[in-house]
């Protein structure tokens, strides 16, 4: 168990949270959510004890080992891969360099043998002699395969010291788990495997992360950080973020009766009840959510952006034909005689281990990029608005406030050009009084995602492309994000990496293989994973 007392944190004059009172039992993954600065990875750390809270304190039996997934990536590049992993139980690992150190001594005394049979029984205790075969089992879990175990981190791509470092925080089997956004960089079938480790995790799990499927499946407990506090709610992200929007209706309802709420209450938790997608957390999380009253749901404090496209006018029945597209990059063919035909209403997502090859496709039907061979086309009807991955170009340098920025995309007419309008648009995107006026070169990355967002919805286009578009956003955004265009009336063809965002959007799968090849389904992405088997 962890507890938390009474802890409190400011910086300078900012308080982030204050007065915090949790108890963490073991069995639970608490999802810790929170806006943008509201201190969700600062908490972590007062857990792990890498900051010291300004008061309060946090327990934790001292006979309990903490995990924490590290951050740097380049800190253990001098050492093995199968050896840093081990390194994420500190004792177990200093008791085998302390025992390799003794053994090679030439002058071993009476004295060394009795520390090394000491050392040799407390390793036997801690399943010392399995720790190679432990370490192997997580990496080729995360997708690292034995001829790597071997190499220097130094030698590994970045995506795979990103499944070392979590293979080292899962090693042996600590008692608390603290994971600050362990999916970055994990593939599909990486994140199913930490899934299925997680829901049989017995100990304590903490994470932070922007990815909402894997919130939902893995957590029991969401940890609010919001009004300066940080809260418990039972069930999953999608338990609380529909929760706190009834209990925000609830309150613009103040006028309905008390019975009323109670019932739209009851109706709503029996829903999350019965819909609970894992067997282990369906019947103890199904009690808890039973125990729930009216005072236990409120309002968040969060701002949501609003994202809503209208297309001028609809689209016809020729939309895109695309023929035997063929582009080579770098001498590798990423894209190989790939044809489609785009239909009204498609919402298409594009997916694939290479991203570079779903860029290049958005590059050429956008005009960016030329094809090696083949040829697309645009219906007549067609308007377009693109989300290019990288924006930099709309950014670099530029000394525009974000009205004038904006104003660049607008129509000619006196109207869409005024600086009401505009900031009309901003607004919806959180750019609300002077942070319309900011210049665009300083914005953070997702500020920049929202400001190009600002400048789709302004362009009234019927086919939207989209690559990427959830990069660098916080989750109120991405949530913002998804349903803009699952309630957009046309056709999007889009890439994501984000589980929820794809299956509650796509109504279609062009899968671009590493041959450049495609695979083209009419059906939605779980049924495409479990029909190309990569579900678990």
């Amino acid at each position: 168990m962890i507890t938390v007392s009474n802890v409190s944190l400011r910086f300078g004059g900012r308080k982030l949270f204050e007065d915090v009172n949790l108890k963490f039992t073991p069995g639970n993954c608490y999802g810790v959510i929170g806006a943008n600065g509201a201190g969700k990875s600062t908490f972590l750390k007062i857990l792990s004890g890498e900051i010291e809270p300004n008061t309060g304190e946090v327990h934790i039996d001292p006979n309990t080992r903490m995990s924490v997934l590290k951050q740097d990536h380049y800190a253990f590049d001098e050492y093995e891969v199968l050896e840093t992993v081990i390194m994420g139980n500190k004792r177990l690992y200093d008791i085998m360099k302390e025992k390799d150190a003794l053994y090679a001594k030439a002058d071993f005394s009476e004295e060394d043998g009795i520390k090394a049979a000491e050392l040799e029984g407390e390793f036997a205790d801690m399943n010392g002699w399995e720790a190679e075969s432990d370490a192997s089992s997580l990496l080729q879990g995360l997708g690292i395969g034995t001829d790597m175990h071997y190499k220097r981190m130094s030698e590994l791509a970045e995506s795979d010291k990103v499944k070392v470092l979590l293979a080292q925080a899962l090693f042996g089997n600590p008692g608390i788990l603290i994971l600050d956004e362990p999916t970055n960089g994990l593939d599909l079938k990486a994140i199913n495997w930490l899934e299925d480790f997680l829901l049989e995790f017995e100990g304590i799990v903490i994470v932070v992360s922007h990815d909402r499927h894997f919130l939902n499946t893995v957590c029991t407990v969401m940890a609010d950080v919001d009004f300066g506090k940080i809260k418990f709610y039972v069930g999953n992200y999608d338990f609380w973020y529909e929760s706190s929007q009834l209990a925000l209706k609830m309150a613009k309802e103040q006028n309905k009766k008390k019975e009323e709420k109670i019932k739209e209450l009851q109706e709503f938790i029996a829903r999350f009840s019965a819909n609970a997608s894992k067997s282990k957390q369906a019947t103890s999380r199904k009690k808890l959510l039973e125990k729930i009253t009216l005072d236990d749901i409120q309002p968040s404090s969060r701002r949501y952006p609003f994202v809503g496209f209208k297309p001028e006018r609809e689209v016809g029945n020729d939309i895109l034909v695309v023929e035997g597209l063929t582009k080579t990059i770098d001498g590798v063919k990423v894209l190989d005689n790939v044809s489609f035909r785009v239909n009204k209403d498609d919402k298409i997502a594009f997916i694939g281990d290479n991203d570079i090859a779903i860029t290049t496709l958005f590059k050429i039907i956008t005009g960016e990029m030329e094809a090696d061979a083949g040829e697309y086309k645009w219906g007549i009807t067609i308007t377009t608005s693109y989300f290019p991955k990288d924006n930099t170009e709309f950014f670099e340098n530029c000394e525009l406030n974000l009205v004038e920025w904006l104003r660049q995309y607008a129509g000619n007419t006196l109207e869409e050009q005024s600086e009401s309008y505009l900031r009309g648009f901003l607004g919806r995107m959180l750019f609300s009084g002077e942070e319309a006026l900011k210049k665009a070169k300083v914005l953070s990355g997702g500020e920049k995602v929202r400001c190009m967002l600002s400048r789709m919805m302004l362009s009234t286009a019927n086919v939207l492309i989209l690559d990427q578009p959830t990069n660098h956003l916080d989750l109120e955004s991405i949530t913002a994000v998804n349903n803009g265009l699952r309630d957009f009336k046309s056709v999007v063809l889009f890439s994501s990496h984000d589980h929820q965002f794809v299956q509650t959007i796509a109504n279609r799968i062009i899968d671009i293989k590493e041959d450049g090849s495609i695979v083209d389904r009419v059906m939605t992405y779980d049924e495409y994973l479990e029909f190309s088997g990569k579900t678990k």
